[in-house]
């Protein structure tokens, strides 16, 4: 191959990029975010407090489907966030909780769900509005007590997903 080849090939590569990109489809929601606090399973894997794989560089992409119930929202690149027995720190908290969500990209946001073994015990409506980069709920866990696996859905308002984050608590250990 020549050198004046090369550099057209070169050229037409560097010049068709940018329409390549803005051609490709858009992704299914450009939010993303976890609960940092008390922490996650997937805030657990960033700080390095428990091992993980590919999670630990992206804790807020736990992203899938509205209504699922586990801990990996349907992601299998995630899937040992529903692993119980990976050894999650499990953080002792009172009768009432303030879940702190970390958020690297707002998002239109329908509603924010807490369950506890697929019950819903905490429902926040945001109609729409854009959240700020952080958001904190305070919920009451008056009904419970003991180690508690809570999970946390962020349900993005324009699309069809939401965001899902698992935390292991004990109730009335703080």
């Amino acid at each position: 191959m020549n050198l004046k080849k090369a550099s057209l090939s070169t050229a037409a590569v560097v010049l068709a990029t940018p329409l390549l990109f803005a051609l490709m489809p858009a992704g299914t929601a450009n939010a993303h975010g976890y609960v940092s606090s008390p922490p996650s399973r997937q805030a657990q894997c960033a700080a390095g407090v428990v091992e993980c794989g590919q999670i630990q560089w992206e804790p807020h992409s736990v992203e899938g489907p509205k209504g699922l119930t586990n801990c990996h929202g349907g992601n299998t690149r995630f899937a040992e966030l529903n692993d119980d027995s990976k050894g999650w720190q499990v953080t002792p908290v009172g009768r009432t909780v303030d879940f702190t969500w970390t958020l690297t990209a707002q998002h239109a946001t329908s509603t924010w769900e807490y369950f506890i073994g697929g019950t819903r015990i905490a429902s926040f409506d945001d109609g729409g509005a854009r959240p700020p980069a952080t958001v904190t709920h305070r919920v009451d866990l008056g009904g419970y007590s003991g180690q508690q696996k809570i999970l946390a859905v962020w349900n993005v308002a324009d699309t069809a997903n939401a965001f899902y984050a698992c935390i292991d608590v004990n109730v009335g250990a703080a």
